[in-house]
């Protein structure tokens, strides 16, 4: 984020903060900076700031902003190339609202408690992004599924495979025999 932007964002707050009900104006903030600190900033300079054309702060001038938005004076300045204020990654960001949504699919299955369990682990796994990844991959290769519903699940294949007898061969049984 520029010095520009920090400064845009932070008039919004103030004006949110103050019961505006919108972001102060620029020529607002002149006026609140000169009545509450007794300083004076012209709007001229702080509308050079926001554009960009004023990329850097006087050391005075940071000082009275940082006051009056009551910030520390080190966030006056532009962000790095790249830098992230938040203390985790985009990647681990998207996954944290891939957990959430897990989580709350799962409450939607409150009913059906095998699957409820199911996207709960999946939520708690140090990776759900990668499992659900991983899921994909198994779905997409021919009778994998099966197969390791078979292994995994012994007991549930016997169960699908003594209701489908009735139907008729059923698949686990066909590939048994083969």
């Amino acid at each position: 984020m520029t010095l520009g932007e920090k400064i845009r964002y932070m008039r919004e707050i103030e004006g949110t903060l103050r019961g505006i009900g919108r972001e102060m104006t620029q020529l607002e903030v002149v006026r609140a900076v000169k009545k509450e600190l007794g300083r004076s900033i012209s709007q001229s300079y702080l509308s050079q700031i926001e554009s960009g054309r004023r990329p850097h702060l006087t050391n005075s001038t940071r000082l009275l902003l940082a006051r009056f938005f009551k910030v520390h004076p080190g966030y006056l300045v532009d962000d790095p190339q790249g830098y992230h204020p938040e203390l985790i990654s985009d990647l681990r960001a998207m996954e944290s609202r891939l957990d959430l949504w897990l989580i709350d699919g799962s409450e939607h299955f409150s009913h059906d408690a095998e699957l409820n369990q199911a996207l709960l682990a999946l939520a708690r796994q140090g990776n759900s992004r990668k499992c659900l990844l991983l899921l994909q991959s198994i779905i997409e290769t021919p009778g994998l599924v099966d197969r390791l519903s078979e292994v995994l699940n012994p007991e549930a294949a016997l169960k699908a495979e003594s209701s489908t007898s009735a139907i008729g061969d059923s698949p686990v049984r066909r590939r048994r025999d083969q």
